[in-house]
């Protein structure tokens, strides 16, 4: 029987990614995230609020989604309690996070240019997406409480890839048995394991799936 349950947190399972954004300097940021999810070449990211990366998206309307493979825990945890905002918040204090600028040398990351968006984006993530803002969205309000949280409606302008995650000879198409990012399932990291079973939804063309040119990319 099933029983009713409380969770903390809802954290079923999303991939982990590195967010570089601009500061107010225009010096970059770098923030992992996993409250994310795509549809076609639009996707939705879901930020406290008042966080430092959330400004910089506020402000900046751009930002580059460093996706990560399943090898790279590690950085992500030199990253995981690291802020820009300074003072760090109280609530962050007590939960040990730190300030840090420069956020790329701390985890030993290489910032290298985007070409349709300012942040730059990092060397060592095997997908990188460049997103401008479409929309933001208030995220969790109740009439007696205000909203911590907004979604940003983010659009892919510029997708990049590592060779060796592609299909052999066909052009653009990830494969999805090298492809190996990194997850997030309730605060734990975890990979993917080998595909667990064949899916009918295989068998319609990915390209029938791919939006109109100038929606994705104008």
């Amino acid at each position: 029987m099933h029983i009713s349950v409380e969770p903390s947190i809802l954290y079923f399972g999303t991939p982990v990614v590195l967010l570089s954004t601009l500061n107010e300097d225009g010096s970059a940021n770098l923030a992992p995230m996993s409250s994310v999810w795509w549809l076609g070449w639009n996707c939705m990211l879901g930020l406290g609020a008042k966080g430092h990366t959330a400004q910089n998206l506020l402000r900046e309307k751009e930002a580059v989604l460093n996706l990560p493979s399943v090898t790279m825990a590690g950085k992500v945890n030199q990253l995981a309690k690291l802020t820009g905002s300074d003072p760090v918040p109280p609530h962050k204090v007590a939960m040990g996070y730190r300030h840090e600028k420069e956020k790329f040398a701390t985890a030993g990351l290489t910032a290298i240019p985007s070409e349709l968006v300012t942040p730059p984006r990092v060397q060592e993530c095997p997908v990188q997406l460049e997103v401008v803002l479409e929309a933001t969205h208030s995220f969790g309000t109740r009439p007696d409480k205000a909203a911590t949280a907004l979604a940003f409606e983010m659009r892919v302008v510029r997708a990049y890839a590592e060779p060796g995650i592609l299909v052999p000879g066909i052009e653009n198409h990830i494969d999805p048995d090298k492809w190996r990012p990194l997850m997030m399932s309730f605060c734990q990291f975890y990979g993917l394991g080998e595909k667990a079973s064949y899916s009918i939804l295989a068998e319609i063309p990915e390209e029938a799936y791919r939006p109109v040119p100038h929606m994705a990319r104008s």
